[in-house]
């Protein structure tokens, strides 16, 4: 299998410093800060957006996969995370990740619809890496 990387370097004090990271193919860069992280800076990103971003483009690819294999090729797959960052006792922790996600794909039931959702809520590569965290999904079949 693949091995993926990506690299991170903080400089200074929590506070007052700042960090970046970067992925192994270049493609995406970016600057991170404490105010993007716990406060209400919405000027660069996160881990947090990472992690939610990782996980809706898991999910998305892997629902698709399932539905395909079942003979239901979606059309549309559109997912969105929301990852709850709070405290708890022994300090900052992601509390939950909400997978929002809309599909439009002709001829499948609800029915089995449902089924493949659940099935790619728990299967999906990013999903089982963060098995720790609970995770509710709310998936929608579209016309």
């Amino acid at each position: 299998m693949a091995v993926k990387t990506a690299a991170a370097v903080w400089l200074g004090t929590l506070k007052e410093g700042s960090g970046s990271f970067s992925v192994g193919t270049g493609t995406l860069q970016a600057p991170y800060t404490f105010k993007s992280r716990f406060e209400d800076d919405m000027s660069m990103t996160n881990p947090e957006e990472l992690i939610g971003a990782a996980h809706a483009s898991c999910y998305a690819m892997f629902l698709a996969a399932q539905l395909t294999n079942a003979g239901f090729p979606p059309v549309q797959v559109q997912a969105s995370a929301k990852v709850h960052f709070g405290r708890d006792d022994k300090g900052p922790v992601i509390e939950k990740i909400e997978l929002v996600v809309e599909a439009q794909v002709p001829g499948v039931g609800q029915a089995q619809f449902d089924e493949l959702a659940q099935k790619s809520k728990v299967g999906c590569p990013i999903s089982r890496a963060l098995a720790a965290v609970p995770l509710e999904l709310n998936a929608t079949l579209v016309s």
